[in-house]
């Protein structure tokens, strides 16, 4: 059997750990001398036969049968059962005489496999089992489905995943591998081009190949060095008919001719909807070319598509993707045309125009401009990448670069809108070139603005944004103000208050901004107001500032668009109405999901999550950033991610331990230190010095603190700063730096009387509390903690309690300590701020008091993966155990069981135990035990 042991190099598998799993759990059977089965099914490309050479190559413990029938020989009878039996011979020998004597009787392969292990462990695998002959795959299923009573011998099985369901294979275990995620896949790519590749390049490939790691491995291979370094535009498509073909043809070749040209009608129908495909469309398109609707049923048996209802779906967009490129470009335009010519022209003008205009071969400018037109008709019920599409179809049949430029611009606004950045990318760098008028230029850079923006340097954004406004402003007043607002965003997150002012100045001049001071009605009004109430408020002049956004705030009270209802929570945050920001941004929040906006729902969950730290509610901050985090990586918006980050580290410093904080604060960094964005490394920065306060390195918070706090330049960020001074004036007094700390509170004295935030006269009293003389400092607590019944925010009502209490211990006063320590405590441990809850435990004990061990409702505080985790680890499973019963891997196990142990204050899995049966006993909680 040595001929069938052998395995090429591997390659690093990416994105599979549960999956590793699996197949090591099933080594650990055999080894252990009993026995198991496991089906592989997956789509073509997505790695089951790198799996099975993983678990060939990871077998140590006996021998490795691995038949490789040719497929013409696997399909004659009994034709796999012969190439398995050929292989357990040796190279060259024949099978056994006699060995097929049982004829098709489905046990044969059953009976003859304790023979071949000849009583060591054996792994069998059988590659693409789909293909073998009818009476094999009932012998395999046979002894797959027995292998239990075969101890050591252990069946792994690969089969495409439409037929995972064969009758022959029905009862076995299957394991379905689903196409990478994002940072799988992204790691993939890394390790194929050396972390070479431009990032805009590895957006597009990760794009293109749709998580399937055989297509990437093909893409990255097509291109040449200067294409992946971003030197030289990519081919289009990336994924061309024989890449295609190559990876997923085999499915479709073996097709009828009339089965593939009805697959080609309904791919080519796709081009245009990507939400569905009628199939009386496609039906009466087939008919025209003389096809019957009975010609899906082979694709059907093959598991290529299907009828659903009034649709034809395909098993996958990379099939039909291949089933659209293998056709000739006179075969794909003449789908188009018969597509086109079935459609009512008025109940589906665009969709019918652009199969037209894909149809067409050459400029045609009637067209163009009426499918363009019909792309960008208000009433036209098409989604934005379909818009783009439509959109980049007129570009290509407009004769004059004005006019294609412009079709190019609007398609990469849709495709921005639609949360798809990389193919707005794509689309303007077919602008670049053309010699086109200045307006219709600076249209295009105002899209380029707000794309590095959300996913580049923000000073890049910066200064196209006001190239575009400028070059705008005499033809478009709209756009140049959009794009006064974005740079003045841009500005924003780089911390520049002055470029924020300049962006924010009126280009006609002060009397311009002085005609209308009260504000029109409407949108411009607002715009105004907002432009007014912003210049007043970054120079200095807060009550100056109120009138003007208290009027923006005020309009929004009955506004439905989010791009207006984010400034408005803006003005609410500047004015100190915390939960007027809250609601503008939950109100854009809901807009934004109604309307489909993806491409601004990551922008408008960054306002809302940030408005809700701000607001002290951190249970619902984590939950919006996190899907806000997940929201900016499916749009491409990486900056909009590193601020999602920063807050997320931020609301870890209350709830979770270091590690998290940490995790979360690095990759906030990561991206906002080459992207330059000011206020997210604030704010990653402060969350890291919290979390130091909290772990009781006061040395260590202050050195963080004091360059982002201290005046001057390279400080922090302007608007942040000041939020983060009360931290300072912690850290400096407890690490013996009073007078630093005392010139800060003299600044936040300053800033705490313009009313900018609704807990800064609390915070106030406890900062004076902290660097008073002793005979003040009771006096001054006791004002902090009144000011704190005033305005929401327990958290930081808790942590005045607790200074308080240490204060009043080391004044040897412990019973009034015990007092403070312990409202501290339940306060912690109700607004979930966890391992303060640890510090001020550990003060209660110092003043000779055992707090009470933590109580068994904290189960609540876990995630529902958390929960199971940590019950299985209560009934005494191991990690390894763990993560088989829950199908992760052992890393994840071990990821999450250290935030048990953090969140519910224990330090062994023997407290954990204890803790978790309390729970059960107690009544605690009891959801989350079941599935995964």
């Amino acid at each position: 059997m040595t001929g069938t042991t052998t395995a090429s190099a591997p390659l690093r598998t990416h994105g599979r750990s549960a999956e590793l799993d699996a197949l090591g759990a099933l080594s650990d059977r055999i080894r252990s001398g009993r026995g198991g089965a496991l089906l592989i099914a997956a789509e073509p490309g997505l790695g089951r036969t790198a799996l099975l050479s993983r678990a060939a190559r990871d077998f140590t413990a006996g021998p490795v049968l691995r038949p490789r029938a040719a497929p013409a020989e696997s399909r004659l009878p009994h034709g796999g059962l012969h190439a398995l039996l050929c292989a357990a011979a040796g190279p060259g020998a024949a099978p056994p005489a006699g060995s097929l004597a049982a004829g098709p009787a489905p046990a044969a392969l059953w009976g003859l496999l304790p023979g071949i292990a000849a009583g060591a462990p054996l792994l069998v695998c059988v590659d693409d089992a789909d293909l073998w002959d009818a009476p094999s795959r009932a012998a395999l299923g046979f002894a797959a489905r027995r292998c239990d009573s075969l101890p050591g011998i252990g069946l792994l099985l690969s089969v495409t995943g439409a037929r995972a369901d064969d009758p022959h294979f029905a009862g076995l275990p299957v394991m379905r591998l689903a196409p990478l995620d994002d940072g799988a896949a992204a790691a993939m790519l890394d390790e194929l081009t050396a972390g070479g590749a431009a990032p805009a390049v590895c957006e597009a490939l990760l794009r293109e190949a749709e998580g399937n790691p055989a297509l990437l491995a093909a893409l990255v291979a097509r291109l040449s060095p200067d294409e992946l370094r971003g030197h030289r535009r990519l081919p289009r498509p990336m994924a061309d008919a024989g890449t295609l073909r190559a990876t997923f043809g085999r499915r479709l070749t073996a097709l009828p001719d009339a089965t593939r040209l009805l697959l080609l009608l309904a791919s080519a129908a796709y081009e245009t909807g990507p939400e569905g495909v009628e199939a009386s469309w496609v039906f009466d398109a087939g008919r025209a070319a003389g096809l019957d609707p009975s010609a899906l049923e082979p694709a059907e048996a093959a598991g290529v598509a299907h009828g659903d209802g009034d649709r034809i779906v395909f098993a996958g967009s990379l099939l039909r993707r291949t089933a659209y490129a293998l056709a000739p470009p006179s075969g794909r335009r003449a789908a188009h045309a018969l597509l086109a010519s079935v459609l009512d022209g008025h109940r589906h003008r665009l969709r019918r125009l652009f199969h037209r205009a894909l149809a067409a071969d050459g400029p045609a400018p009637a067209l163009a401009a009426a499918l363009a037109a019909a792309a960008t008709a208000p009433g036209t019920a098409a989604s934005g990448p379909q818009r783009a599409a439509a959109l980049a179809r007129a570009a290509a049949l407009a004769p004059h670069d004005d006019t294609r430029v412009s079709h190019l611009t609007a398609a990469a606004e849709y495709a921005l809108l639609a949360g798809h950045p990389g193919r707005a990318r794509e689309l303007l760098a077919g602008t670049r070139d053309a010699p086109v008028q200045a307006v219709v230029r600076a249209r295009a850079e105002l899209v380029r603005g707000v794309l590095a923006l959300r996913d580049g340097p923000v000073g890049d954004a910066y200064e196209a944004l006001l190239v575009a406004a400028a070059a705008l402003g005499p033809y478009d007043g709209q756009r140049a103000l959009s794009a006064r607002l974005a740079a003045a965003e841009a500005a924003w997150a780089a911390g520049d208050a002055p470029g924020c002012l300049a962006a924010l100045a009126d280009p006609a001049g002060p009397a311009a901004a002085e005609a209308d001071p009260a504000g029109s009605g409407g949108p411009a009004g607002a715009a105004g107001d907002y432009r007014r109430g912003m210049c007043a408020a970054l120079g200095g002049r807060l009550r100056e500032a109120r009138d003007p956004l208290r009027r923006v705030l005020d309009r929004a009270e009955a506004d439905d668009d989010p791009t207006r209802l984010l400034p408005a929570g803006v003005a609410a945050l500047v004015l100190g109405d915390i939960k007027a920001a809250c609601r503008a941004n939950a109100r854009a929040l809901a807009v934004a999901r109604s309307h489909g906006l993806d491409s601004l729902a990551p922008q408008v969950l960054e306002h809302l999550a940030y408005a809700e730290l701000r607001a002290g509610l951190h249970a619902r901050a984590r939950v919006h950033a996190q899907e806000g985090l997940r929201a900016a990586h499916r749009a491409g918006q990486r900056n909009v991610a590193a601020h999602q980050h920063a807050i997320l580290a931020m609301v870890a410093s209350v709830e979770e331990g270091a590690a998290a904080v940490v995790a979360h604060a690095r990759a906030a960094l990561g991206t906002a230190g080459p992207h330059g964005l000011v206020q997210a490394a604030t704010l990653a920065e402060w969350a890291l010095a919290r979390a130091d306060l909290c772990h009781g390195r006061a040395l260590d918070a202050a050195a963080r603190l004091g360059p982002l706090t201290r005046p001057g330049p390279r400080r922090g960020h302007f608007a942040v700063r000041m939020l983060a001074l009360p931290c300072f004036v912690e850290a400096a007094v407890l690490s013996g730096r009073p007078v630093e700390a005392r010139s800060a509170v003299e600044e936040y004295a300053l800033w705490a009387a313009q009313g900018a935030d609704p807990q800064a006269p609390a915070q106030l009293a406890r900062c004076r509390a902290l660097v008073a003389a002793p005979q003040d400092t009771d006096a001054l607590y006791a004002l902090a903690l009144a000011l704190h019944e005033r305005a929401d925010g327990a958290f930081e009502h808790a942590r005045t309690e607790l200074l308080y209490g240490k204060w009043l211990r080391r004044q040897r006063r412990p019973g009034e300590a015990k007092s403070r320590l312990r409202d501290a405590l339940v306060a912690f441990e109700r607004c979930g701020a966890l391992p303060w809850a640890g510090q001020t435990r550990a003060e209660l004990r110092a003043t000779g008091e055992a707090p009470a061990p933590v109580p068994a409702g904290h189960l609540e505080r876990l995630t529902p993966q958390q929960l199971r985790i940590a019950r299985c680890v209560a009934e005494g499973a191991t990690n390894r155990e763990v993560a088989l019963r829950l199908s992760v891997s052992p890393r994840t196990v071990d990821h999450h069981l250290r935030n048990v142990f953090a969140l519910l204050g224990v330090r062994s899995r023997t407290e954990l135990s204890r803790l978790v049966d309390r729970a059960e006993e107690g009544g605690g909680r009891g959801d989350g035990g079941g599935g995964s």
